[in-house]
This record gives structure tokens, C-alpha cells and sequence, in this order.
């Protein structure tokens, strides 16, 4: 019989400790622990634990932080959903990362602050290292690839919290192109990505504006979606990327696609 859960994060948060961990561990996929070696029961490595789960009473929101080495200052996985005002399931940030990768420290500026994605500040060299290895905006390391493999396992999280639906926002444009191939729709900012691309293709707005004045702004990125991504990052589009929200039916695909043909 397939377990139901209570419709809410904040309804989960409420329950005992044991009840809610219980609860969220189904968001971990399999592969976390059978890669990197994690005690399934006990959430941990090396007798250090490792996984962490933040769901305090009375709050709408569920932090999941999954380290590879309790040390390590980089999460291999990291999960932040809540709840909307309307009891709908938003997720806000998803991580990924390869702890065997190279590090670039483009979430902190040279004088060491935060640079909030970017929108704050910007670390141009570790930026400039971090496209050349094949990074997009935001990475800190590669990821795993395997955000594929990991939907399905949220999809039925949230079908046994009886939701049909879920959202999740793109931090960066990269972000948007991908949750559309992974087969999510837009709730805000369908026309406007629609634009972006028109403004990049050959004779666009945007494609004039590739004009090799800095590395970010390579003439022959304007069909990469990576190559995109920076540009906007480095603030071609003259605001930044913001107010985009997208959902996903649970089983469904939407189909689609405002970036046909593209590369990576």
C-alpha cells in the first residue's frame, strides 16, 4: 500500500522528528548513498554524519544538505523547497555537485564576500576559469548528471503529498532550457524566453551585441546555451534574469522548447 503523506511541508515540520525524517529521506536518491559510500540509516561516512535535514517546527520549508565527507565545505547534494502561500510545493534551489571536480570560487568575489549567484558581486577570474573548463553561471564544480534520474523520485514525493502539480524557479537561463528538456511549462516568463531567443538569433538585438568586447560575449555563442547563459549573466539583456517560474505536471512532459536546435 503505498504510503500517503500530510499535503504540507509545514504539516510534515510538525510531526515528530522521527515521523518527518522518515518522510524526506524518500528524497534522496539511491545513488547518494550507494556512490559515495553513505550509511543509509544512520546518514553517514566514516562515522561522521553526513546528511543533514533542516525542517524545524512551524516552518514552511525543508533544507536537505548531503556532504560526501562531514568536512567538506561543498555539498554533493542540496535540496530547498517550501511551500507557496497557496499550499503548492516550490522548489528553490537544487545542487548538484562532483566532489572529484575542480573547484572555482565564483560564489565568492576577491575580497571574499558572497556574490549571491552573481547578483551581488562577481568573481570575473574564477568566472573566466570556470566557462573555460565548461562550466555555466553559478557552478561552483561540475555536477553529476543526474538530474534526470532524480525527478521521478521527487514526482512521487510529491504525488503521495496529493499534489498533481509542483513549481520550481530558475535561478539562470541555462536553468530555464534545461527543466524544459526535463519536460517542465512556465507559470511567468514563457513570452519572455520566447524574446530572448528571437533577440539572439542573426540580426537580433542580442546577437549585435556579441560583439567579442569581452570573453562573455563571444560572436559565435549566440546558438549555445551555455554560451547564452554567461552572456546574459555578464548582463547583456540590461536587467537581470529574473521573476521566471516554472511547473511540472507529475508523469507529464510539456513539450516545450524555446531554444530548438541548440548546443550546449
Amino acid at each position: 500500500m503505498r504510503k500517503i503523506y500530510p499535503h504540507s511541508i509545514r504539516e510534515i515540520n510538525d510531526l515528530d522528528n522521527y515521523t518527518k525524517i522518515d518522510i524526506y529521506k524518500t528524497l534522496i536518491p539511491e545513488w547518494v548513498y550507494s556512490d559515495f559510500a553513505i550509511d543509509p540509516a544512520t546518514f553517514t561516512k566514516n562515522e561522521h554524519k553526513v546528511i543533514h535535514f533542516r525542517c524545524p517546527r512551524g516552518s514552511r520549508a525543508l533544507e536537505i544538505t548531503v556532504k560526501n565527507e562531514a568536512r567538506d565545505i561543498d555539498p554533493i547534494l542540496y535540496l530547498h523547497m517550501a511551500d507557496t502561500f497557496t499550499n503548492q510545493l516550490l522548489v528553490l534551489l537544487v545542487q548538484v555537485n562532483d566532489p572529484k571536480s575542480p573547484r572555482f570560487n565564483t560564489d565568492r568575489d576577491e575580497q571574499g564576500n558572497t556574490t549571491n549567484f552573481g547578483t551581488a558581486s562577481r568573481n570575473i577570474p574564477a568566472e573566466l576559469a570556470a566557462m573555460e573548463y565548461g562550466l555555466a553561471p553559478g557552478q561552483i564544480r561540475a555536477g553529476l548528471r543526474s538530474f534526470r534520474k532524480t525527478v521521478p523520485i521527487f514526482e512521487q514525493f510529491v504525488e503521495r503529498m496529493g499534489h498533481d502539480m509542483f513549481f520550481i524557479e530558475p535561478l539562470a537561463y541555462h536553468n530555464a532550457i534545461i527543466f524544459e528538456r526535463y519536460g517542465f511549462n512556465y507559470l511567468r516568463g514563457l513570452t519572455e524566453m520566447r524574446q530572448i531567443d528571437a533577440r539572439f538569433r542573426p540580426n537580433g538585438e542580442l546577437y549585435q551585441r556579441l560583439d567579442n568586447s569581452n570573453p562573455f560575449r563571444q560572436v559565435d555563442v549566440w546558438n549555445s546555451i551555455r554560451g547564452r547563459s554567461w552572456a546574459i549573466h555578464d548582463g547583456i539583456l540590461s536587467h537581470p534574469f529574473t521573476g521566471f517560474q516554472m511547473y511540472k505536471y507529475i508523469g507529464k512532459e510539456s513539450g516545450v522548447n524555446t531554444f530548438k536546435d541548440a548546443i550546449w
